[in-house]
């Protein structure tokens, strides 16, 4: 009976050693176990901090290579090293980064057309990571300016009808009007870079009697004498020969013999004379530009659709206007439109849906063509038209006071001039 008694208590004695030996056996397991924890931890931050410090990289280089690019041109390579530097380490917020060295590449791919390439590279110090024997990570990171890429043929075909006279929309359209000349000016280059015409206009369109021995004015579409014609022209046909040609949708070549593609003569009242495309870049061109703007009076109705195709004409090498050249890959061909109001009058109707439907047509032919439009409507006009017209609905402009129109202008001109960041 004792030795029974004897043998379950060593059993019970075995029992308890082995669980305390059991719960012993965790704290050094459980230290195994939080290697590889904590590692993934470390690692993540260490990680983390990397991107930040490489995301920081980054916008101190689009910031260095936009400020660089304003006087890269003519800098030599060890200038354009300590300029580079000079704004990079002006504009870096991030002080993870360590042993950054900042490269700059210049270059002039074509004529007339410049590159500016500015990447870095540096490391970062691991915290965490360290302790598996790596103590730093490499960052890196590029970006790229291009300017002068692309020439540039603008058309102002600008509302001069009589509702333009009130709310001092007329006024502020002449000072947003100059100050886009300005950044244009400022933008270009060399002569030819960037080509500005203005076109006026009411129901009519005035070329001017400069042209008037040309076979496309039709005096006797409405029986004027040639010296008697003070330089406007209205719609062309959109019959002729029994069929429907929309001339007056169409940047249509006149052809002598043939009367529908002439542009039939009318009287013009106060309306300015347009003026071709300019080249902005000699003084005397934009003086010239800036008094075309100055001398804008507003009168009459409107019809959209004819200051918009001439503005079409304006920007090809075809007659009535000459002055565009060839379509190119490193020239954009752009139209400004403005209007304050609906479609009242054209040359067959004053009624504003047919007008209207002709815009649109026009509208279409012109975007058909290649040619960029903005649109911008001030205070009233057919909303939904003006927008459908744009290139797409970012380059449709609703003002809504007149006092708006410069800071429209500015962010139009800035579009057209601007310096372009890719990666």
């Amino acid at each position: 009976m004792i030795n029974a008694f004897s043998r379950l208590l060593s059993a019970r004695l075995f029992s308890s050693r082995f669980r305390q030996d059991e719960r012993a056996n965790v704290a050094p397991m459980f230290a195994i176990a939080m290697v590889p924890i904590l590692g993934l931890t470390g690692t993540a931050v260490d990680y983390s901090n990397a991107n930040a410090a490489r995301t920081a990289m980054q916008a101190a280089l689009d910031t260095t290579a936009l400020m660089l690019s304003k006087e890269a041109n003519g800098l030599t390579q060890t200038q354009l090293n300590d300029k580079a530097n000079q704004y990079f380490t002006a504009n870096i917020t991030n002080t993870e980064a360590k042993n950054i060295i900042v490269t700059p590449t210049f270059t002039s791919p074509q004529s007339g057309s410049f590159v500016l390439n500015v990447s870095a590279s540096a490391s970062v110090d691991l915290r965490f990571m360290s302790v598996f024997g790596r103590t730093s990570i490499p960052i890196s990171s590029s970006t790229e300016v291009k300017w002068g890429i692309k020439k540039l043929e603008l058309a102002m075909v600008l509302d001069n009808t009589g509702s333009m006279a009130q709310s001092s929309k007329m006024t502020n359209l002449k000072t947003a009007s100059h100050s886009l000349l300005t950044t244009l000016k400022n933008a270009a280059k060399k002569a030819g870079d960037v080509k500005v015409a203005i076109i006026p206009f009411d129901v009519t369109v005035k070329p001017g009697t400069s042209y008037k021995d040309e076979f496309w004015i039709d005096y006797g579409q409405n029986s004027i004498a040639k010296s008697s014609w003070e330089g406007c022209v209205q719609d062309r046909d959109k019959t002729g020969g029994g069929l429907t040609i929309n001339n007056n949708t169409k940047d249509t070549t006149p052809v002598a013999g043939d009367d529908h593609t002439w542009f039939p003569a009318v009287q013009c009242g106060s309306l300015v004379t347009l003026m071709p495309l300019t080249d902005v870049f000699d003084a005397t061109n934009l003086q010239a530009l800036n008094d075309k703007i100055d001398a804008m009076t507003p009168a009459g109705n409107t019809n959209t659709t004819i200051g918009l195709v001439w503005g079409w004409h304006a920007l090809t090498s075809s007659l009535p206007l000459t002055q565009g050249a060839a379509p190119a890959p490193d020239l954009d061909k752009v139209i400004i439109m403005l209007t304050d109001g609906t479609n009242t009058e054209d040359r067959w109707s004053t009624t504003q849906s047919a007008i209207d439907a002709r815009m649109q047509m026009a509208c279409d032919n012109v975007k058909a063509a290649s040619i960029k439009i903005y649109t911008v409507r001030v205070i009233d006009g057919n909303a939904s038209l003006l927008q459908g017209c744009a290139t797409n609905p970012t380059m449709y402009y609703d003002v809504q006071q007149a006092s708006q129109l410069n800071s429209v202008f500015s962010s139009i001109a800035q579009q057209l001039a601007t310096l372009r960041i890719s990666r």
